[in-house]
């Protein structure tokens, strides 16, 4: 487990160290947490990059620091991880711009994230608590609906994440997403979170049921 953000720090220097060419890295998940105070631990260092060159590259960083491959456990069959390594208590889930199916890394959640540390090769920002909170709706992984209701505490924009969703499944044609993320919120209500966009987002998870009704019908 990573109790202080210094060592996440430290990891990412070390990775600058061995890099050649500049990447930029996107946290979405319990680091995140872990720098604002709002978790006291987490297992893994949860990073996006938007390109499929930033990928490769960061993993030869990786590679050369003896961080090992893992195959993907059960828990991550929503999020098509692209890639697990493993260096003693360092964990680093590392995604390729798409984090769970056609979920995926948008230029605006990167203008959204707060930038933390830039190096030489790279640079570390921090997604919004927005965008986190709608990536962590997206798994199965135990805990992460706790650190949804951590994203909370402090304030956060419901707009925002209605709004995200929205772009992402007109952007993926994956309205099956609205389902997906309405089951998880009903558990969050179960658990006494007063989510404003529950009206908004019941309204489109019926129209999702009453398309595919139309199309039975149909017999599409």
């Amino acid at each position: 487990m990573i109790t202080d953000f210094n060592h996440v720090e430290d990891i990412f220097k070390e990775i600058n160290k061995v890099m050649l060419k500049k990447v930029n890295v996107f946290v979405i998940g319990g680091a995140a947490l872990l720098h604002q105070g709002l978790k006291p631990a987490t297992k893994d260092i949860d990073i996006v990059v938007y390109t499929k060159e930033e990928f490769i590259e960061f993993q030869k960083a990786l590679e050369k620091l003896s961080f090992k491959p893992k195959i993907p456990g059960r828990e991550y069959t929503h999020m098509n991880i692209s890639q697990i390594f493993q260096k003693g208590d360092f964990r680093i889930d590392l995604f390729e711009k798409e984090v769970c199916g056609r979920f995926s890394l948008t230029k605006e959640m990167m203008q959204r994230a707060k930038n933390i540390i830039d190096l030489d090769h790279i640079t570390v920002s921090l997604c919004s608590n927005e965008d986190i909170f709608l990536f962590k709706t997206m798994t199965e992984r135990d805990g992460d609906l706790d650190d949804c209701m951590r994203l909370v505490e402090p304030g956060i924009e419901w707009k925002i994440i209605l709004q995200e969703l929205q772009d992402q499944i007109k952007q993926s044609k994956q309205n099956v997403w609205i389902t997906w993320v309405g089951e998880r919120l009903d558990i969050l209500e179960d658990k006494g979170l007063v989510i404003p966009i529950m009206n908004e987002l019941n309204k489109l998870r019926n129209k999702f049921f009453d398309d595919i009704e139309k199309r039975r019908t149909a017999g599409l």
